[in-house]
């Protein structure tokens, strides 16, 4: 079982780096606009994703302690959210390699659902680095 994970994992790698991007924040906050994410939240967003992926859409986390990991701009969990198979499955249906593209429409549409049901709290980053911190400036984008 290890072996096919790791599998999965470097064909996941090889994969995200034909198709990633790193957005510049004014770039990220036009995604997320266009995205359809709540503007009265969108420096939360841009805050969630730089401190959870550096605004890359290639970043596959280490392991968690219980062993999950963590995928794409928003840093979803394969726990809980997408599937490390080839058959989308788990609470977003979606596998995790659809987390990894620099098309972010999959990856928002679970971002929301996650966020529909646990606000920001899902993400440690956040809860780490925004919650109660001054927020970034996109008063320019």
């Amino acid at each position: 079982m290890d072996k096919l994970i790791l599998i999965v994992i470097v064909t996941l790698a090889f994969t995200s780096y034909v198709n990633a991007k790193t957005f510049t924040r004014c770039g990220l906050v036009g995604a997320l606009r266009s995205q359809g994410f709540d503007e009265a939240n969108l420096r939360d967003w841009v805050c969630l994703v730089e401190s959870e992926s550096s605004r890359r859409t290639d970043v596959v986390g280490k392991p968690n302690k219980d062993g999950s990991r963590d995928y794409g701009l928003f840093q979803i969990n394969d726990r809980y959210w997408c599937s490390n198979t080839s058959t989308a499955g788990k609470d977003c249906n979606i596998t995790c390699s659809q987390l990894l593209t620099d098309d972010i429409t999959v990856a928002s549409k679970c971002a929301k659902k996650i966020y529909k049901r646990h606000r920001f709290l899902a993400w440690r980053g956040w809860t780490k680095h925004c919650q109660n911190k001054p927020l970034p400036d996109i008063s320019n984008c």
